[in-house]
């Protein structure tokens, strides 16, 4: 059976180490690699999109990161029970015209014994900024530990 450390049921640090390893795949943007955190059997609801099972999350995930360009994400912490994590987000983009957005939201997921997500609930908001504006600067790909997170920001 695949296992995807941390295991349930969840520690305020198993929890929060949880969260950041999810936020690293995302960052990733590699549709193949972030599936894999998933059951086969998944069940997301993402905005007015519904995917169903690991090979629907990542072809979701492939047309996100076609049209979300430059995509850099945080991701905390924001509560958290034996087998279920609540976390708030933000993540900057742009589309193909060069417009940036900063798109904000709240996530709620449900875990296997194994440590893989069954369910992902997320709610976003997107609100356009100015490239001066942005906040989220590092290179594409994992968040350095020094950035600030979602907190510092004020965000």
């Amino acid at each position: 059976m695949e296992s995807r450390p941390p295991l349930p049921p969840f520690s305020l640090q198993t929890a929060a180490q949880k969260v950041r390893l999810a936020e690293d795949g995302w960052n990733s943007r590699d549709p193949a690699r972030v599936a894999l955190a998933y059951t086969e059997d998944t069940r997301w609801r993402n905005r007015a999109e519904f995917p169903v099972g690991r090979a629907a999350a990542q072809q979701f995930l492939e047309r996100k990161w076609a049209r979300e360009l430059d995509y850099r994400l945080i991701k905390e912490l924001w509560a958290f029970s034996s087998h279920r994590i609540a976390v708030r987000f933000a993540y900057e983009w742009h589309d193909a015209a060069g417009q940036w957005c900063r798109s904000y939201g709240n996530e709620n997921w449900e875990f296997n014994d194994a440590g893989l997500m069954a369910v992902r609930h997320a709610s976003i908001n997107d609100l356009p900024i100015a490239a001066s504006d942005r906040v989220f600067f590092w290179p594409l790909g994992r968040r350095p530990d020094d950035h600030p997170g979602l907190s510092e920001l004020g965000l």
